[in-house]
């Protein structure tokens, strides 16, 4: 059925009239083909009225709905069917955009540069020899991984856990510690991947904004006064900006968190990639900090492996939640990783690694600079550009073999931006880069 859904059959095709059952039916329909993509469905007093039940009923299906991208729109503007595939996906994630069969270089994920990882053959070797290989006991993370990690870390914690990669470890506390329709204060921007999660368990966002110091203590301020259930930020390289967290600005966002009840999620997404020491709130607020540190960008996406450390009671609610799937992370992994953060000639490659995506990011920097576009020197593996015009930026680019980031992706509030990846980006292509992106700013 297209155009717009008649009230009166729809509401003979839900039986089960509860909040939850009026989401599964429809959805169901919408699956069938029964409702196809693009019709309108009727308002939510109408169905309500109908089917006999509150109006908060029929909202909170239609919520459900909109938080699997099956239903959008609301209001005056009413409610369509943008989608037939009944799941919770990362639409923000997946839907980067089609940039044609003529992309030369793809810019849009700051990964890391395959040639500048280190060599895994020794540090699976040992990991092969590890204890408990095969047993299906559920540690939360092996002795050796904890006495490798805790030399470094920023805090004193209760707890440690080893998850499947830093995004694994966001994801298991959102899923875990935050209920359905909490406020959550996030930096803006921030990564498309957090956004998604937030999506997921149907949070209400709340951003601040950044500056060169980090997320703006008056913003925070503000959004606290809202009683949000959580504060989210990157403490050490921000993944899109580029900077990270001063010391006067850390103090200043202690002293704004000290009335705040709520938990505080750090996002280490970089990890030993930064230029900046590590740091963490925990050094203040132990009892309510979730750390999070990947080693993905370090060490290979294919280790897959991140530590979240936490107050004791936090991390073994975790840790129960994860026995629904997994459960624990692999200990080759885990033993590799401890391997490579205690090997010197490993150590001595990541300094090396830092270096060079360094060099490439200030190439691209001052290639830009010299036809008169402004970045900052910080830090990185991206750059974090405002355009004139995000669309026409994308297509230039793509038009010139360079995929980007669209800004939208990972921004919620005004203005229009593109994200340039400069990991990959060899510094004698700097100019070559540069001249197209100069040419996505027009006259």
């Amino acid at each position: 059925m297209t155009g717009m859904i008649d009230v009166n059959w729809l509401a003979a095709q839900l039986q089960n009239r509860t909040m939850r059952g009026i989401a599964l039916d429809t959805a169901a329909l919408i699956r069938s083909g029964s409702i196809k993509v693009g019709a309108h469905l009727p308002s939510v007093r109408d169905l309500a009225q109908a089917l006999n039940v509150s109006p908060a009923t029929v909202s909170a299906a239609w919520g459900q709905l909109r938080r699997q991208k099956v239903i959008a729109g609301r209001g005056r503007n009413g409610i369509w069917v943008c989608g037939d595939r009944v799941s919770p996906r990362p639409i923000r994630f997946e839907q980067i955009g089609n940039f044609g069969e003529h992309i030369v270089a793809d810019l849009v994920m700051a990964s890391p540069d395959p040639a500048l990882l280190p060599d895994l053959t020794q540090a699976l070797i040992s990991a092969a020899h590890t204890q408990n290989l095969h047993s299906y006991q559920r540690e939360a993370i092996m002795p050796v991984l904890r006495d490798a990690v805790e030399p470094s870390w920023p805090y004193r914690a209760g707890a440690f856990m080893a998850t499947d990669g830093g995004f694994d470890g966001m994801n298991l506390m959102l899923q875990t510690l935050i209920m359905p329709g909490s406020q959550v204060v996030i930096e803006d921007p921030t990564a498309s991947r957090l956004l998604d999660m937030l999506d997921n368990i149907g949070a209400t966002v709340l951003t601040v904004a950044c500056d060169g110091e980090g997320p703006m203590p008056d913003q925070l301020a503000a959004a606290l006064a809202k009683k949000p259930a959580a504060f989210i930020y990157q403490p050490r390289t921000h993944s899109h900006c580029g900077h990270a967290v001063t010391t006067s600005r850390f103090n200043e966002l202690a002293t704004v968190l000290a009335g705040f009840d709520g938990y505080i999620f750090e996002d280490d997404g970089i990890g030993d990639l930064s230029a900046h020491p590590a740091r963490s709130l925990g050094t203040h607020y132990p009892e309510r900090t979730i750390h999070v540190r990947s080693y993905s960008k370090v060490f290979g996406p294919d280790l897959r492996m991140a530590v979240m450390s936490g107050p004791a009671a936090l991390i073994k609610q975790i840790q129960s939640f994860r026995n629904f799937g997994v459960g624990w992370s692999s200990r080759l992994l885990q033993h590799a990783t401890a391997w490579l953060l205690q090997d010197a000639q490993t150590q001595k490659g990541v300094a090396a690694a830092r270096q060079v995506y360094a060099e490439r990011r200030a190439a691209l920097v001052s290639a830009l600079a010299r036809r008169g576009i402004t970045v900052p020197a910080r830090d990185g593996l991206a750059l974090w550009l405002p355009v004139p015009s995000e669309q026409y930026a994308l297509v230039t680019l793509a038009a010139r073999g360079y995929a980007v980031l669209p800004g939208k992706r990972c921004l919620l509030g005004e203005g229009q931006f593109i994200r340039i990846s400069t990991s990959l980006i060899k510094t004698e292509q700097a100019e070559a880069v540069a001249e197209a992106i100069a040419l996505a700013y027009g006259d």
